[in-house]
């Protein structure tokens, strides 16, 4: 269905179109419309186009660096491969989420909040929010954090702060803000002193306040935009996510649950160690990044997308009072059993850093964060498997070890290459809708990119590679002759050329 393979015949009459790379994401990736004749678009694919293997570079090190080691795939969401590799490496030991000390487990969950919370003020508020505060169509120099807190100073002041208060979470529980390193098998090195929890103590309820408003904003500025928003690089999908046992949101350990475009229950608390046995992927021959998709479902139907919006679709409830309110709320907001709009994952992305807030304060008066047993083992295994709910989805690491306890082989899925289908999808819409004969402008390039950022894509996580942020579209004919090109500088300053 999504993977239209030229042919001799139909080549000539097909031109291409390519956004290289795309911007305001974190990573290297471009994009590729096909057009006929009459500039309708035939296929839309986004590219990934660097790539670094580290699911080859850990092979041949030893199991307990690789909490630290595999930090190192991304800056944005270090702490997410973090706390997946110590889950798994947990196992190595011989201990399971249930048996990890209870004063381990809560620290490692106020790290994971505060990563969330972090990771989700970033996108939204700095990369985000300038199209949906000034429009998808603004002007270059409007798209941008700094415009933002220009023209809504409060709103601006608010996602920095909101940022950096997940970021003093993770601090004080890992040590650093970037690249901590707090979690160990079998536990975690420390815990917090008196002094670090009643310092996080003195914003907690300035942040929930704030987040609350978040939600606010992005509900007022979804609903005074439809059905525009709704309808937007929209498609109906499969959705996979953790759950709790009891069907509550859960971002650090659970089971998987996947629902369908309809709201049925496919799948209910599975063990997430046999994720292999419901999810397999594919390659493809034009780009780095897989595309996973449920076995039982097959390739072509059985692709979903992960994240906020799946997580707070699929959930029967979330267990802090304010998030649930909202949830309520956002589910009410479709006619539907489930929420599909594609820009409607900036909604469930706030929910989310209301949980977050909610959650950290919870933990904060806890006791068992200021002491008690951190660390446990059990006997040796050789197979480890830890899955949590990263800011982007569901992320799996999987790792075997032999009887040196060096990694012999390892298997990453990241939430941005569960969303792959989805977001070649939703640009191919958004592509056909306002893509019109060979003039290439600084607002249709921005508009496919705000279809693929909705869904917050970590190209560096997906493919583990790393690259720089400008932006090429060309049009070539069917003769292959370069008939205009775009390209986006550093700067922000763009430059009009024809062939």
């Amino acid at each position: 269905m999504y993977e239209h393979l030229e042919t001799a015949e139909n080549a000539a009459q097909l031109k291409r179109v390519v956004i290289d790379p795309v911007s305001r994401v974190e990573g290297h990736g471009k994009v590729t419309l096909l057009l006929d004749e009459n500039n309708k678009v035939q296929q839309a694919r986004l590219h990934i186009v660097e790539f670094r293997g580290f699911e080859r570079f850990i092979q041949g090190r030893p199991y307990w660096e690789l909490p630290v080691l595999v930090q190192r795939l991304c800056g944005i969401c270090p702490v997410s491969h973090h706390l997946a590799a110590a889950k798994a490496i947990d196992q190595l030991v011989g201990v399971d989420p249930e048996n990890l000390p209870v004063s381990a487990d809560k620290l490692r969950r106020l790290l994971h909040f505060g990563q969330v919370m972090q990771s989700h003020a970033l996108h939204f508020f700095h990369l985000s929010s300038p199209d949906l505060l000034f429009g998808f169509e603004s002007e270059q120099s409007k798209r941008s954090i700094i415009a933002v807190l220009a023209a809504f100073p409060d709103i601006g002041v608010q996602g920095v702060k909101l940022r950096k208060y997940g970021q003093e979470v993770i601090r004080m529980v890992s040590g650093k803000r970037i690249h901590g390193s707090g979690a160990i098998a079998g536990g975690i090195n420390k815990a917090l002193t008196r002094a670090e929890r009643d310092y996080l103590l003195q914003d907690i309820e300035q942040m929930i306040a704030w987040a609350q408003g978040a939600v606010v904003l992005i509900q007022k500025v979804h609903c005074s935009n439809l059905p525009y928003y709704d309808e937007f690089a929209g498609l109906r999908s499969n959705y996979l996510s953790l759950t709790k046992s009891n069907g509550a949101l859960e971002l650090y350990h659970g089971g998987i649950r996947v629902k369908n475009a309809e709201g049925d229950t496919l799948l209910d608390n599975i063990d997430y160690c046999q994720y292999n046995q419901y999810i397999h992927e594919e390659v493809r021959s034009w780009t780095y990044m897989k595309f996973p998709y449920l076995l039982s479902l097959g390739k072509e139907n059985g692709w979903y997308r992960v994240g906020p919006l799946a997580r707070v679709n699929i959930c029967d409830y979330i267990d802090t009072p304010l998030a649930e309110a909202a949830r309520v709320e956002f589910k009410a907001h479709s006619q539907e059993a489930l929420v599909h709009s594609t820009l409607a994952f900036h909604w469930a992305r706030l929910i989310e850093v209301l949980h977050c807030a909610e959650s950290i304060e919870r933990l904060l008066h806890d006791p068992a964060i200021l002491g008690g047993e951190l660390v446990t083992k059990g006997e040796k295994r050789y197979e480890g498997i830890g899955v949590i709910e990263a800011p982007r989805g569901t992320l799996f690491h999987h790792y075997q070890v032999d009887e040196n306890d060096i990694v012999t082989k390892a298997n990453l899925i990241v939430s941005t290459t569960s969303n792959n289908m989805a977001m070649n999808e939703s640009v191919r819409q958004v592509a056909a809708e306002y893509l019109s004969g060979q003039e290439l402008t600084e607002p249709l390039l921005n508009n496919i990119e705000v279809a693929i950022r909705a869904y917050d894509p970590c190209l560096s996580c997906a493919t583990h590679a790393v690259g720089k942020m400008p932006l090429q579209l060309e049009l070539v004919n069917a003769q292959g002759d370069l008939v205009a090109k775009l390209l986006k500088h550093d700067t922000g300053e763009f430059e009009h050329a024809h062939g």
